[in-house]
């Protein structure tokens, strides 16, 4: 079996089938892992609280939110378990958390609603994305999954019973293969015959402070939502910083991880209204990420209609952190629909998360800079 694709869905999906007795090679394009959408978000664990009931987005968010904590304990992921706050400034805005809360309610995510009009949701949590994927990645390794970094796949051909993947001058023969591949799964669809998918890059900028007050890291200030976006939000970091963002920009280019010299002031003023204290703050530093969003679909988790023996995740937008594991639990029925055999799940290998060689937030710009 091949996934495509070292993020957190990939590791997570090489993992699933990994402790299920699958033969697994996991090919990443970049150097190392979790360098793209994967390693530049918030790094916060959702609820699901907010998310549209019976979709697959939040059902995946809620499974995850199921199988989660143990994974993360047998790993050592690094977590904080802070929940978020989101408070009403306004008749519109306390309407619309009043409609939060239900929505919680509807979907089995606890959710205080206070006094004051504000909801509180215990359950919301951050977590360093980037030690998340390697952790998956290294529980992978442990189960017997091979995983090749640099290996970026140029061509996908079929041949009788098994998909061949070419990356570099190496070819991979694989019986399933699992599209994970991010911003460029599209690109891989179409290199298998499928062009039932678009991908494009939503950008959205983040700048990290140090907290100009140390109460500030003990909760995510969540902002009320308007009907275009979620908006911006102030969440503390496992290195105790304090991280603003993201902005929301739809561009076309997958290649431009750049910030903005307008992005600053916009997360700014935006996020001075939730955390007063930013006020006159100045950034020690900024990164973008893009999301990988589909052209008029959302969560593209099936078996290609075009090559039945490539399953794609696809189009996971910003809460492909959250819903990883539930991502990966669906995309093994997908792989056992498909001819593979799986066996009974085997026990989780407990190990520690690889040490990070610097913070998760520089490390992305790190690398796109060239420094790293």
């Amino acid at each position: 079996m091949g996934v495509i694709g070292g993020g957190i869905v990939g590791t997570s999906v090489a993992l699933a089938a990994a402790r299920r007795g699958a033969e697994v090679v996991l090919l990443e394009a970049e150097r190392e892992l979790g360098l793209a959408a994967s390693g530049t978000n918030s790094g916060i664990l959702h609820t699901g609280f907010d998310s549209p009931p019976g979709a697959l987005e939040t059902r995946m968010i809620l499974r995850s939110a199921q199988l989660r904590d143990p994974v993360l304990e047998a790993l050592g992921v690094p977590v904080l378990r802070t929940g978020a706050q989101l408070g009403p400034r306004d008749d519109r805005e306390r309407r619309a958390v009043e409609d939060l809360a239900a929505n919680a309610r509807a979907n089995g995510v606890e959710a205080c609603s206070r006094p004051d009009g504000s909801l509180f949701v215990p359950g919301e949590s951050v977590t360093d994305p980037v030690a998340f994927t390697s952790a998956l990645a290294a529980a992978a390794g442990r189960a017997g999954a091979r995983v090749v970094s640099g290996a970026r796949v140029t061509e996908v051909r079929d041949d009788r019973d098994a998909l061949v993947l070419r990356h570099g001058e190496d070819h991979l023969r694989a019986a399933v293969v699992v599209n994970c591949a991010g911003l460029y799964a599209d690109d891989v669809a179409r290199a298998a015959g499928d062009s039932s998918f678009a991908i494009y890059p939503r950008k959205g900028e983040f700048f990290v402070f140090e907290p100009p007050d140390r109460g500030l890291l003990d909760v995510i200030h969540l902002p009320v939502p308007s009907a275009g976006t979620k908006g911006v939000l102030v969440f503390p970091t496992v290195d105790g910083k304090l991280v603003a963002g993201p902005t929301a920009v739809d561009q076309e280019d997958k290649q431009d991880w750049s910030v903005r010299s307008a992005a600053r002031d916009e997360v700014l003023a935006k996020a001075k209204g939730l955390v007063p204290a930013l006020e006159g703050a100045r950034p020690i530093a900024s990164y973008a990420g893009l999301r990988p969003a589909g052209r008029g679909v959302n969560y593209v988790i099936q078996r290609s209609r075009v090559q039945p023996r490539m399953v794609h995740a696809a189009a996971i937008r910003s809460t492909g952190l959250s819903a990883a594991l539930g991502i990966a639990e669906r995309v093994l029925e997908l792989v056992a629909a498909a001819g593979v055999r799986l066996g009974e799940e085997q026990p989780l290998a407990a190990g520690p998360a690889p040490p990070p060689s610097m913070p998760w937030w520089r490390r992305s710009a790190a690398y796109r800079e060239g420094r790293a």
